[in-house]
């Protein structure tokens, strides 16, 4: 009983030393972010808190360029709830592992946390996942993402315009960093993302008057769509595996 006891009340510690890769990730990444939102006129403080109250940085990155672009409440839901879906999933799949100990309110407080990265790293854990543990990764992770976030905004708006636009490209290295390994592993993945891509630029060139968040919206749907009807059979295999 004792030795449980300790590994119990160690768990939260496991969970920060299990996040700090994540933690350290975040930093980089969510800097670039600041310096994104403080181009489109964000305050720090604002800045600060999306980061704080999302945890998405693909979300938060086309939530920012709708702000940026005057789109409307409409907009920013349906293209925040297209983007951010797959964390329900991965939600469900998450609740398999959890132990007995993850009453519903544990779930709703752990449920702010389900990121991609966190996703993978609770997801391979071989014994079940505890409250404790899981606040632990969210904790050293929700810190770097609000860190590097406020520490880039402030960057913002101190240098020079020529130096955050360079910096900038960080979130875009994000998202390379994020499509390319999966991408040169599955041929689904490589063409849905040539499919968004190539929609995106009939849009902006051949209807311009299509707002940037439906047009992320339109690309999306469209290219989850025919990657599903092209390669089912690929997506079933891999879900088998």
């Amino acid at each position: 009983m004792k030795k449980k006891e300790i590994k119990s009340n160690s768990d939260f510690v496991n969970g920060l030393f299990d996040g700090i890769p994540i933690g350290l990730g975040y930093l980089s990444v969510s800097f670039g972010f600041g310096i994104m939102a403080a181009g489109a006129g964000i305050s720090v403080f604002e800045a600060f808190m999306i980061s704080l109250t999302n945890l998405t940085s693909a979300g938060q990155a086309q939530g920012v360029s709708i702000i940026a672009a005057g789109g409307t409440l409409f907009e920013m839901a349906l293209v925040q709830f297209i983007i951010n879906i797959r964390y329900a999933l991965m939600a469900l799949s998450l609740s398999q592992k959890l132990d007995e100990s993850f009453t519903l309110p544990h779930r709703f407080l752990a449920a702010y946390g389900i990121t991609d990265e966190i996703f993978a790293v609770c997801s391979t854990k071989e014994d079940t996942i505890k409250p404790k543990y899981m606040y632990g990764v969210i904790t050293i992770s929700t810190l770097g993402w609000v860190s590097g976030t406020f520490l880039g905004a402030a960057a913002g708006e101190i240098l020079p315009a020529s130096v955050t636009s360079a910096l900038g490209l960080v979130l875009y290295g994000m998202f390379l960093a994020i499509i390319v390994p999966p991408a040169r592993k599955h041929l689904g993945i490589l063409f849905t993302v040539l499919s968004a891509a190539l929609m995106s630029v009939i849009c902006r060139f051949f209807f311009p008057d299509i707002s940037g968040g439906f047009a992320v919206i339109i690309c999306s749907v469209i290219a989850a769509v025919l990657a599903a009807l092209i390669f089912p059979k690929k997506e079933q295999e891999e879900v088998k595996e």
